[in-house]
């Protein structure tokens, strides 16, 4: 059954879904499309909400099948998505965020189940609770009103079992994707956990800066002084170390910067400092204060910048950018579904992970791209004229089209592209990206 709204669908879409196939098998990849848009126009995490959705050709256990034992890679699957952000937007730097979220569950035999402190302090939830630990990768894009947004490009589920931690986790999502990047410039924004040696001496090796939050007690000192002539002894590391009372002497300086999607007046202290747990490595270091809605100074935070040509204006700026991923956390838990995701094998799960995943990554590219037929997916809210596009609106425009239809038509075995039956061979483009913002 084809759909008579086809045509209000963008493009885009056809080509990027025509371009990710090209990481799986052949004959995986007509189960492919309809697992990908399924989880893409659904909001919950079951696969039988996806398999409900569209107009599926087989029979449901079948899907399920092809996730336990389909002979594909989900790794592969997230390579193929970078390549396509990287083609599509074009960026001549690159922002990656490495964070990690809990999953809540109740059953010990869900894979990675675990007891975790729940350090977001959050009222309604214990200390302590179970369940899943995710570290993320994602990439930090704009949208055409130069909003920063998150999309997901790998995550990791930590087990239960072993010394795999988070900060091997997040190792071992770099180190998957890092050649992806050649030749690009790459920022790694990370918190107060990741900001440790070995990670960011591993960053250091495949040529990447990291921005992070650091403990503000952390121990950063001058520059040596210079030996006299004939002095003995081993010469010396570090010079005067930085304490409260030598911070309070810096200069101070107060500025307004748009951070966190609204404009924020911050007040700041710099310099370029040797850290002590980098083993006596140049970093820039910023001592910053943002003021409240109500004009008080919260406590200070202390920034780490590996890049020291960069001002603090744009150590702060930066960091900033990692606020994104919270927001595109929230949205796959409670909009895509990924509390709900449940499978019985740990590779299974990331399977199904990473399609939805993907399916999500797919709107929000959506939105940064300039398209006229974007624009109308978003119409279906009058209400909602002149906000920005998000993965939402754009996911509510293409329900109504999608709906219960067998998007399976769609995928030409032949020339192996995913389109509508009656598209003209003059139709199809000679680029996968549009102009973006």
């Amino acid at each position: 059954m084809i759909t008579r709204g086809y045509r209000t669908i963008p493009r885009e879409l056809f080509y990027w879904i025509t371009f990710l196939s090209q990481a799986l098998p052949l004959r995986s990849v007509g189960t492919f499309v309809e697992l990908l848009v399924g989880a893409m126009l659904t909001p919950t995490g079951f696969v039988t909400d996806a398999y409900l959705m569209i107009d599926m050709r087989n029979h449901w256990t079948s899907y399920y099948k092809w996730l336990q034992q389909g002979k594909w890679s989900w790794l592969a699957l997230a390579r193929q998505f970078v390549r396509l952000v990287l083609l599509t937007l074009k960026p001549s730097a690159v922002y990656l965020v490495i964070d990690d979220t809990l999953t809540l569950r109740s059953s010990c035999k869900a894979p990675g189940s675990q007891i975790h402190h729940q350090h977001g302090n959050k009222p309604n939830l214990a200390t302590y609770v179970r369940g899943q630990c995710w570290v993320s990768l994602a990439m930090i894009v704009r949208r055409l009103n130069c909003d920063p947004v998150a999309l997901p490009l790998l995550s990791r589920l930590i087990p239960s079992a072993g010394n795999t931690g988070k900060l091997v986790a997040a190792n071992t999502l770099v180190r998957s994707v890092y050649r992806l990047f050649s030749g690009i410039k790459v920022r790694v924004l990370v918190d107060s956990w990741y900001m440790r040696c070995g990670f960011i001496e591993s960053m250091e090796r495949r040529g990447f800066e990291v921005i992070g939050q650091a403990r503000i007690d952390t121990r950063l000192y001058d520059a040596p002084l210079p030996r006299k002539p004939g002095q003995r002894g081993r010469p010396a590391n570090y010079g005067r170390q930085y304490t409260p009372k030598r911070i309070a002497h810096l200069k101070r300086i107060t500025k307004t910067l748009k951070l966190y999607g609204k404009d924020q007046v911050v007040r700041y202290r710099s310099k370029r400092v040797k850290a002590r747990f980098l083993k006596g490595r140049w970093v820039r270091a910023v001592w910053c204060e943002f003021q409240s809605d109500s004009g008080r100074w919260k406590s200070t935070c202390l920034l780490l910048s590996t890049d020291t040509d960069l001002s603090p204006e744009e150590v702060i700026e930066s960091y900033g950018l990692r606020w994104p991923i919270e927001s595109m956390f929230n949205q796959l838990k409670l909009a895509w579904g990924l509390k709900e995701a449940w499978q019985q094998t740990r590779q299974t799960l990331h399977r199904w992970v990473h399609i939805t995943l993907v399916g999500y990554g797919l709107l929000q590219l959506l939105s940064c791209i300039e398209s006229d037929t974007v624009d109308a997916l978003c119409r279906h809210s009058p209400w909602r004229k002149g906000t920005p596009r998000t993965a939402g609106q754009i996911r509510k425009g293409l329900v109504v089209i999608l709906r219960h239809v067998r998007v399976r038509d769609f995928w030409d075995s032949k020339c192996k592209k995913f389109r509508p039956p009656d598209w003209q061979k003059s139709q199809e483009p000679g680029e996968i990206g549009r102009k973006a913002a």
